[in-house]
């Protein structure tokens, strides 16, 4: 079990999508909330306090981490989609989904995982996708850079254990923020998908499936290889 409530909690990439969502239903669960954004003046949650946080530059998560030294949270939500594909996308952007989305959450593991230890183990909450699962024909640099997030998550779940830290990673199909906004198709809503991630992690679900195309995705994974192309 995860208590939020009382909890000193850390969300990365806090300002908008998914992030600002978790942020906002931690304080109404009753955490004390650093919401992290590389500007942080975008970041408009009532009663949280502003972050400034570019998970990709050590020595903003350094900072981030003595600021909030008192931290038994961190959800690892910051992350970036450039629709790259891995055939003929410009390694550019390639390389910033990796530094960004793998890179930049094991920036924030490393900071705060002694943190979390000092205050009694804890627990983090590292954002994937089901693009981790899947295959399409635009997004696959994207999701290689979430299969090294969900990798990363089981890694730490077995290296933090005799910390006390608790580990959940967490997986969602198209949910209605920015990231998504170029989609014409149907998506979840931010508060809908949240409000089940935060419920599974308090229960302390290791992997948690937001909504059924990732439960369907899970369960499929033994199946053939291709009935997971597209």
């Amino acid at each position: 079990m995860v208590a939020l409530n009382g909890a000193v909690a850390v969300v990365s990439g806090a300002n908008r999508g998914l992030g600002r969502e978790v942020a906002r239903q931690l304080v109404e669960r009753g955490a004390r909330v650093f919401a992290g954004a590389r500007d942080p003046r975008s970041v408009d949650i009532d009663g949280v306090e502003a972050l400034p946080l570019d998970i990709t530059n050590a020595e903003q998560t350094a900072e981030a981490a003595r600021v909030a030294s008192t931290a038994s949270i961190l959800i690892n939500n910051a992350g970036v989609s450039t629709l790259a594909r891995l055939s003929d996308g410009t390694l550019d952007d390639i390389r910033q989904e990796m530094e960004v989305n793998y890179f930049g959450t094991l920036n924030m593991v490393r900071a705060f995982a002694p943190v979390l230890a000092r205050n009694g183990g804890g627990a983090m909450l590292n954002v994937s996708s089901v693009m981790a699962w899947l295959a399409l024909d635009h997004s696959n640099s994207y999701g290689a850079s979430k299969a090294a997030v969900w990798a990363m998550s089981n890694g730490l779940r077995v290296e933090l254990a005799d910390a006390g830290t608790h580990v959940s990673s967490m997986f969602v199909a198209s949910t209605d923020t920015d990231m998504m906004s170029s989609f014409d198709i149907p998506k979840h809503r931010p508060e809908d998908i949240v409000r089940i991630a935060l419920d599974e992690f308090e229960a302390g679900t290791r992997e948690i499936l937001a909504d059924d195309t990732a439960v369907a995705l899970k369960a499929g994974l033994s199946e053939d290889i291709g009935k997971h192309a597209a």
